[in-house]
């Protein structure tokens, strides 16, 4: 399931070697979907990867609009740009609707538990089919954020650079039950137990609605979805949206993806066989750019404040805005003014 605009440039990445996952469980190959854009140049140092949220794509130019792009922060006349579609999603990544190479058919519900720390470990093995020896900058928020942060314990010396926003070092109980209200909403879906590629489909919906208000908050809704008449009493706009936002996920995503990244969100604990969140945060070697959202109440400014207190070359800023956790894809003028200064240095 990739949608059109999505695979224009998808590049595809076989790792054909059993890959030992970290609940022990075994997949006996995989492949990322990955975009590029731009070029390495001859110092071969002008690498960015960015690492997406939940359920966006390699398109970071489409979804990230006013930080990757042409004239933007991350440039792909100045800059080779690296966005691969982690592992267990459906944008041209393995995933549970696709082939299990032993059985030849669909793993469906037998997909194993994915972590962020398998994650990141599929993507520092395409780090190097690339050739990428040191990533400039590496950049993301929420889950993609989760990633970066997890890969940079795994191999500190790899990244120059990593801009993290609206993310985390450990998933709070608070998201964790986020998470698992919607997968109670996807099992709640007499489909969701079949073998097919539709099962959970109105489930899903009933999780996108929940999730939608996670991402924004009670301010946002009041400003884009109170009723502009007094004498409506039902079919209201915020009706109206909750079904539009949860149609739209259908359309483009499957439970069964949603329902493996979800649960790899839940699993992020970077202290996890390290003795501490601290002394793991400790290794990390890059030089961190760390911003917080005012109103996020999912990843919530002192998320980010506990990564910016242990890393230890990072700066911490907030962005005041009344957006939620949706603002690290929306306020993207206040994302460049703070980095600016750090990606081109005068």
């Amino acid at each position: 399931m990739i949608d059109a605009h999505a695979q224009e440039n998808l590049q595809i990445f076989h790792h054909n070697e059993p890959f030992v996952l970290e609940s022990g469980e075994v997949l006996p190959a995989f492949q990322l979907g990955y975009s590029t854009v731009g070029k390495l140049n001859e110092a071969r140092d002008n690498a960015v990867w960015i690492c997406h949220a939940l359920t966006a794509n390699t398109d970071a130019v489409d979804w990230w609009g006013g930080v990757v792009g042409k004239g933007c922060l991350f440039n792909p006349d100045e800059h080779v740009i690296v966005c691969a579609n982690m592992l267990g999603s459906c944008y041209g990544s393995t995933n549970a609707l696709s082939i299990n190479p032993l059985t030849q058919k669909p793993y469906y519900h037998t997909f194993p538990m994915l972590t962020n720390r398998d994650m990141a470990r599929a993507f520092d093995l395409l780090r190097e089919h690339l050739g990428i020896s040191r990533i400039a900058w590496t950049c993301g928020g929420s889950m993609g954020g989760q990633h970066i942060v997890e890969w940079n314990i795994l191999r500190p010396e790899v990244f120059e650079n990593i801009f993290l926003i609206a993310t985390n070092a450990q998933h709070s109980a608070w998201g964790i039950a986020f998470n698992e209200s919607q997968r109670m909403a996807i099992e709640a879906d007499s489909t969701w137990h079949t073998d097919s590629p539709t099962a959970g489909k109105q489930g899903l919906g009933a999780a996108r609605a929940m999730a939608l208000l996670s991402y924004r908050n009670y301010a946002v809704y009041t400003r884009t979805q109170s009723e502009p008449s007094l004498d409506n009493f039902d079919n209201f706009r915020a009706i109206s949206y909750q079904h539009h936002q949860a149609q739209k996920l259908q359309n483009r995503f499957h439970a069964f993806s949603y329902w493996t990244l979800s649960k790899a969100m839940d699993s992020q604990n970077v202290g996890r066989g390290r003795q501490s969140v601290a002394n793991a945060l400790a290794s990390i070697r890059a030089k961190a750019y760390i911003i917080g959202i005012s109103s996020d109440i999912l990843f919530p400014p002192s998320e980010q404040r506990l990564l910016a207190e242990h890393i230890p070359q990072a700066r911490y800023f907030e962005i005041d805005s009344d957006l939620g956790h949706d603002g690290f894809l929306i306020e993207a003028g206040k994302i460049t003014e703070i980095l600016q200064p750090f990606v081109r240095p005068k």
